[in-house]
C-alpha cells in the first residue's frame, strides 16, 4: 500500500472509496448494535427509562475523551487510527456477545468510535480539496445512512429473529471494518511531534475550543449540528416508546423501519446539498433545520403507520440538506486553524454534551411518566424555535 500523499483528490479515488467503504460497515455495525442492544435489555427485563441510559454511556465516551482524540487523528496516519478505533468497537461487541454486561460493552464501542470519529472526517481533507470537500462529505453521508438504513433494519429484524445473531452480525460489520481500513492510503501525520503529556493535551484541546467557539462560523457550524445530532438520538428512542403507544406495535422491527425512512431521506438530501450548497452559501440549509422540528411535532401526533412513513422521509430529507453543508464548513475552515482532527473532536464534544442533555431529559420525562405524545409535541416545537433562533442570529452576524 502506497505510503505517499495521494494526488488524486476526486471523490471517487481510490482512497476515498476505501474510507467509504469502512465508514459502511462500521456505521452498520453501529446502527444494528443499538437495536440488538435495546432488543438484549427488554429480553432482560430493563426498565423502559434505562434505554437511553445504554447511549448516554456511549456519548459520554466521546466527552470523556474529547481532549485526546483529536491529537490522536492528528499526531498518526488517519486510517491506521480508524483500524484500531474500529477493532475497539469489534471488541465491544463480541464482549456483549459472550455475557459482559451490555453497559459495560457498549462503553467499549462507544470508546472505539469516541477515537474513529476525528479521522473518518478529518482524512476527507487530506484526501479532497476545495469545494470537492462538500461533495466528499456528502458521499461520506450518504455511506453512513445507507448503513443506518440497513443496519437499523437488520439488528431489529434479527433480534426478532434471535438477539444473539443479530449481535454476531454486528461484531463481523467491524470485522470487515477494520480490513477496509487496510487500504487506506497511509498518509503522513497532520500534526506529529506534539506533547503526549497530560496537561499540554488538554491544553491544546481547551484552546482549540476557545479559538472554534470564539469564531462566528465554526461556532454557527457547531451549535448547529449539536442541536442535529442531539436532536437525532434522542428520535430514536422517542420511537421505540411511541410506535407501541401510538400504533399498538410491540416487536423490534416496526421502530428500526422507521429510523429507514429518516435514512433514505437523509441520503437523498445530503446529495441536493451537495449540488446546491457550497461553504459560500451554508445559511441556505437553516430552512431545512426549522423544518425538521416541524415534522417532529406533526409526526408526534400521528396514529397511522403511512403518514408516520411519509413524515419521517421528509424529516431525513430536512435533515441531510441541514447537517452536510455544516459539517463541511468546519472541517475547512478548522484545517487552517486547529487542525481538521482537533476540529472534529471539538465538534463530537458539542455533539454529544447535546446529546447527553437530550437524553438525560427524555429519559427524566418518561421516568417521571410524560406521554410520549406530549414528548414529541414539545420536543418538535422546541426544536424549531432553537434553529430559527441561530438563524436570526446568524443572519446579524
Amino acid at each position: 500500500m502506497s505510503e505517499s500523499v495521494p494526488t488524486n483528490t476526486s471523490i471517487w479515488s481510490r482512497g476515498m472509496m476505501a474510507v467509504t467503504a469502512a465508514q459502511f460497515l462500521s456505521a452498520f455495525g453501529d446502527n444494528a448494535l443499538l437495536f440488538a442492544t435495546l432488543a438484549l435489555l427488554k429480553s432482560q427485563f430493563y426498565p423502559d427509562w434505562s434505554q437511553p441510559i445504554l447511549q448516554m454511556v456511549f456519548v459520554g465516551a466521546y466527552i470523556i475523551f474529547a481532549p485526546f482524540v483529536g491529537q490522536v487523528a492528528d499526531s498518526f496516519a488517519k486510517g491506521r487510527v480508524m483500524m484500531f478505533a474500529n477493532s475497539l468497537k469489534l471488541l465491544g461487541a463480541a464482549s456483549i456477545c459472550f455475557g459482559v454486561n451490555p453497559f459495560i460493552g457498549y462503553t467499549l464501542v462507544g470508546i472505539g468510535a469516541a477515537a474513529y470519529s476525528p479521522a473518518k472526517y478529518g482524512i476527507l481533507g487530506e484526501l479532497t480539496t476545495g469545494d470537492k470537500l462538500v461533495k466528499a462529505n456528502g458521499l461520506m453521508e450518504a455511506s453512513t445512512i445507507a448503513a443506518i438504513l440497513l443496519g437499523s433494519m437488520a439488528g431489529g429484524v434479527l433480534a426478532d429473529w434471535h438477539v444473539l445473531a443479530a449481535l454476531g452480525v454486528c461484531a463481523v460489520m467491524y470485522g470487515g471494518a477494520v480490513i477496509a481500513n487496510l487500504f487506506i492510503p497511509k498518509l503522513p501525520a497532520a500534526r506529529p511531534g506534539q506533547s503526549w503529556r497530560f496537561t499540554p493535551m488538554t491544553a491544546s484541546f481547551f484552546n482549540a475550543c476557545r479559538v472554534l467557539w470564539r469564531n462566528g462560523e465554526t461556532r454557527f457550524s457547531l451549535l448547529g449540528t449539536s442541536m442535529f445530532w442531539g436532536a437525532g438520538v434522542t428520535l430514536r428512542f422517542l420511537l421505540v416508546l411511541w410506535v407501541p403507544t401510538a400504533l399498538g406495535i410491540t416487536d423490534n422491527a416496526t421502530p428500526t423501519y422507521l429510523n429507514a425512512m429518516v435514512a433514505v431521506g437523509i441520503v437523498l438530501g445530503a446529495g441536493a446539498a451537495a449540488k446546491l450548497v457550497t461553504l459560500q452559501t451554508v445559511a441556505r440549509c437553516m430552512p431545512a433545520g426549522i423544518l425538521i422540528g416541524v415534522v417532529v411535532l406533526i409526526f408526534a401526533l400521528q396514529h397511522a403507520l403511512l403518514p408516520a412513513y411519509a413524515l419521517l422521509f421528509l424529516m431525513g430529507i430536512c435533515g441531510g440538506f441541514f447537517v452536510v453543508p455544516l459539517n463541511a464548513l468546519l472541517q475547512e475552515r478548522g484545517k487552517h486553524t486547529v487542525g481538521a482532527g482537533n476540529a472534529i473532536a471539538v465538534q463530537n464534544l458539542g455533539e454529544n454534551a447535546a446529546m447527553l442533555l437530550m437524553l438525560g431529559l427524555y429519559s427524566l420525562a418518561v421516568k417521571v411518566g410524560v406521554p410520549v405524545v406530549g414528548i414529541g409535541v414539545g420536543f418538535g416545537g422546541l426544536f424549531a424555535l432553537a434553529i430559527t433562533g441561530l438563524w436570526i442570529w446568524q443572519r446579524r452576524r
